[in-house]
């Protein structure tokens, strides 16, 4: 269809050649730029959406959920993210399990975050819990070219259930990286509960990812962030990390982690690496604007972001509710961070 077609070359122009003017002469050192990504376990206010399965979430719910709670749990992620950028809050937060839009202005507007500019990029999810897939960024720090939202091809609004993929594309003065947040189908039932629509996501992420570093002459700068709801030794995660470009693939820096026993989940008092970072080559192999390595990756695991775990011994994450019981704690994940360095063209 010819309007298919205008649309796909519009797109790959956005993707390749809006771009800042780059400059010939030497580089230099600059600041780093760090993303984070958080499951902030049902991050919901106490209103009630009549659009959504959020009665739970309700002071006259079962969870007894309630504006002190909410205040509680918002002021405690906001210190959360300014601690996992060293007191300076990181240029990218991406989060999945938030509720709206709302929640997100009462977190960068009514906390200590209003001094950094933040912005939100965000839209409604289709998934049946009425959680969403989101990020903020710093605006004083980043520009964003472009955003918009995933979902395989064959569903409709009506018949995708879980939630969408992100894309998003930013800038910082002479270079360019493409982030890609993902919140795939939970596991809850087993294993195989959610596989074939995880199966789905990751085949619609590698597809394009590929048309990203095709369509810009092999120089995209990709990352792959977020929850999975698998671990790196599973096929869906394999399936972005398998059978290379000739520009080179993308690596599960979080992998040698999980073998090392760590992660960011824990159950039945193992812990499992779902919530993980994969970048391209490009980005691991680059001598000028964004650049980072594998040691650049790390798992926030602050003291106030972990309790004894009341069955299994050792430490879990400190969770919001342990089933219907209200601990007070933040998450029942721990987030994940990526350094990004970046050399400046000197004009």
């Amino acid at each position: 269809m010819p309007g298919m077609n205008i649309k796909l070359i519009l797109f790959i122009f956005i993707l390749c050649f809006t771009r800042p003017n780059i400059g010939s002469s030497q580089t230099e050192e600059s600041n780093s730029v760090r993303l984070m990504f958080y499951n902030v376990e049902n991050l919901f206010d106490i209103f009630d959406d009549t659009l959504k399965n959020d009665n739970d979430f309700l002071p006259s719910g079962v969870l007894r959920w309630n504006q002190t709670r909410y205040n509680s749990k918002i002021n405690s992620l906001y210190k959360t993210i300014v601690m996992a950028g060293e007191w300076t809050p990181p240029e990218i937060v991406a989060m999945c399990e938030v509720e709206n839009r709302n929640v997100l202005e009462d977190l960068i507007y009514g906390t200590y975050l209003s001094k950094y500019k933040y912005r939100i990029v965000h839209e409604e999810s289709p998934d049946q819990r009425g959680i969403d897939v989101c990020l903020i960024y710093r605006s004083d720090m980043l520009n964003l070219i472009f955003a918009e939202y995933w979902m395989p091809v064959g569903f409709s609004e009506e018949n995708f259930t879980t939630r969408k993929v992100l894309y998003t594309k930013f800038a910082l003065e002479h270079d360019t990286v493409h982030v890609i947040v993902n919140h795939w189908p939970s596991r809850r039932g087993g294993v195989l509960a959610g596989e074939s629509m995880r199966l789905n996501i990751a085949k619609m992420v590698r597809e394009k990812t590929d048309s990203i570093i095709l369509s810009c002459q092999s120089v995209s700068k990709v990352i792959i962030m977020g929850d999975f709801n698998s671990t790196p030794d599973d096929k869906e995660i394999k399936i972005l990390t398998s059978e290379p470009l000739p520009s080179g693939r993308m690596i599960n820096i979080s992998e040698k982690h999980a073998g090392e026993g760590n992660g960011t989940y824990r159950y039945q008092g193992i812990w499992e690496m779902i919530d993980q970072v994969l970048v391209s080559e490009s980005l691991l192999s680059s001598t000028a604007g964004f650049y980072t390595e594998t040691a650049s990756f790390s798992i926030l695991k602050a003291d106030f972001l972990l309790m004894k775990d009341p069955k299994y011994p050792g430490y879990t994450p400190y969770s919001t509710y342990r089933g219907y019981r209200y601990q007070g704690g933040i998450s029942d994940h721990l987030p994940v961070l990526l350094k990004l360095s970046v050399s400046k063209t000197i004009h």
